[in-house]
């Protein structure tokens, strides 16, 4: 028991060491001569919602303004663990995991059908059990269609919107990372099919995490294996497969989304990886064609980049004008 108390006194704070001038870490600033700083807990739950036992975590204040965190391929909810507590004094932050990513259950009796458009049902789902009456979205990959498909459900709702290379336009599909997925589309056989597998085993998913980045001693390994073993497990591989099928769906999807967002203009933040190859900035860029106050910010590595500049992405966050 007195190790328990040990480690989670250990997660709630840091120490700091040696002569510090001073520092601001998710806005909350270590005076001179500081000692000891409480940092934001993050809370693990699941909830029951469209049949589907969601994995989610949380933190910040209950009566803060919301901003729902989307994941993409091939993460979780894990990917937004850096980026929770800095952002935990300003909003209530809530991280699902999208069914077959991370540790979200979803029981066979369900007969679940793995589509975006399902997908995006068992989201708003989840969003109704939690009651959830306004919120801001943070859409990343395959999180970025889903929360814009949330937006079309629940247009007034939504308070702003975060595009980390999250795409809306055909411009922003980068042509070397969507050739395997293009011939897909166009002839589904078993060779197409079987061309993409490498995306789902470890060299593959490493490999997603480290090009375009600068730095690759940046990378936390501990990302890339997690997503590798929750991959690996019986038939996710196929359901990864289905997906990558149905992405088609949400290109055809772009107009309905853009309308969206010449309609209702929503505070929107474009902050890309610019060396991502499946999202290129073009796409960002695009988003100030509808919205023309959009903020668009290019940062200098690959896709997941909130494995790399947490700091400056937080930042940005912050600038937006999200409230309740």
């Amino acid at each position: 028991m007195d190790s328990i108390r040990r480690n989670r006194a250990t997660r709630r704070s840091f120490l700091t060491r040696g002569a510090v001038l001073g520092a601001t870490i998710g806005g909350l600033s270590i005076p001179l001569g500081a000692k000891e700083i409480a940092m934001p807990e993050v809370s693990h739950r699941t909830i029951t919602a469209d049949g589907v036992e969601i994995f989610y975590r949380e933190a910040g204040p209950r009566n803060a303004p919301v901003l729902l965190l989307l994941h993409g391929f091939a993460n979780s909810s894990h990917y937004f663990r850096h980026l929770m507590p800095r952002l935990a004094d300003r909003f209530r932050l809530i991280a699902p995991d999208i069914p077959s990513f991370g540790f979200t259950v979803v029981p066979p009796e369900r007969n679940y059908t793995y589509t975006f458009a399902t997908v995006s049902n068992t989201i708003k789902a989840f969003v109704d059990a939690l009651k959830l009456e306004r919120f801001a979205l943070y859409g990343f990959d395959y999180g970025a269609p889903i929360g814009f498909n949330l937006a079309l459900a629940y247009p007034e709702r939504i308070t702003g919107i975060v595009s980390q290379n999250g795409n809306a336009y055909e411009e922003g599909l980068g042509e070397k990372g969507w050739a395997a997925p293009r011939a897909y589309w166009k002839n589904p056989t078993k060779a197409n099919r079987d061309a993409l597998r490498s995306r789902f085993n470890f060299d593959g998913v490493r490999s997603a995490y480290f090009t375009g980045v600068r730095d690759p001693s940046l990378i936390e390994p501990e990302a890339y294996w997690l997503d590798t073993a929750l991959l690996a497990r019986p038939g996710n591989d196929e359901i990864q497969l289905d997906f990558k099928l149905d992405y088609r769906a949400n290109i055809e999807n772009y107009p309905a989304y853009q309308a969206y967002f010449r309609k209702h203009k929503p505070p929107l933040l474009a902050i890309w990886g610019k060396n991502d190859i499946f999202f290129i900035p073009p796409g960002a860029e695009a988003f100030k064609r509808d919205i023309p106050d959009a903020k668009v910010v290019l940062l200098d590595t690959g896709h997941f980049a909130l494995e790399t500049h947490v700091d400056e992405i937080a930042a940005a966050i912050r600038t937006m004008p999200i409230s309740r």
